[in-house]
């Protein structure tokens, strides 16, 4: 924790491909999962800790989209595309593997909401907790984009996977709240979204904005 604050402090950029052990997940889905599910796996076991019937959001901006570009270089290819290889790239793959490896019923959400993915992440997991859910996991995860993309990048993607143990609020909370303001847009290749509010979450700052569009979302912290 000690590493990730001074991170906070003065960010640098997360680079490295060894994949995480996920040692709780049974072998023969394990190998399933690509360097980003395993990330996303891997911060979700550890944050449940052995709980079960909690409902999770599972929130990433791209997904699996390097599964995706290979599928379609595949196709490109007059080659056939493998079904598995199909069903991993898809945005639910990671929840849809956690899910079925713990043998865990309870509900589970998978989404992307461009440069406000985490925003409305937690939106959906305040939701659930609304509707009586005592407790929420929310699961970020993105990695850096395939070669491919690198002209259209609006932001430094890097590797990266946290999670989230929500509960209903307490005078401690961390509070999110948005308007609506004249068109802006963040700066080209500035930290995305999901490290921004990591940074935050174990920061010491009282406040955060961030305007995507027309929208600015404001994270606060109340002592």
């Amino acid at each position: 924790m000690d590493a990730w604050k001074e991170w906070a402090l003065s960010p640098f950029p997360l680079t490295g491909d060894i994949e995480p052990g996920v040692a709780a997940m049974p072998a023969m889905l394990r190998r399933r999962a690509g360097f980003l599910g395993k990330m996303a796996l891997e911060v979700a076991y550890q944050c449940l800790n052995g709980q079960t019937n909690v409902p999770t959001v599972f929130c990433s901006r791209h997904g699996e989209v390097a599964r995706a570009v290979d599928l379609l270089t595949e196709l490109m290819q007059d080659a056939s595309v493998s079904p598995t290889g199909f069903g991993l790239a898809v945005h639910n793959a990671s929840a849809g593997l956690f899910s079925i490896a713990r043998k865990d019923q309870a509900n589970h959400i998978a989404l992307a909401g461009g440069k406000s993915t985490v925003e409305h992440a937690v939106i959906e997991a305040c939701g659930l907790l609304a509707d009586g859910a005592p407790m929420v996991m929310l699961v970020a995860y993105d990695n850096a984009l395939p070669s491919v993309f690198a002209s259209f990048q609006d932001c430094d993607e890097q590797p990266y996977a946290w999670a989230w143990l929500m509960v209903p609020a307490r005078e401690d909370a961390i509070h999110l709240n948005w308007d609506e303001v004249e068109e802006q847009e963040l700066n080209g290749n500035g930290m995305s979204g999901g490290l921004e509010v990591l940074r935050f979450q174990i920061g010491e700052q009282a406040q955060m904005q961030r305007i995507v569009g027309k929208r600015r979302w404001l994270w606060s912290r109340h002592g």
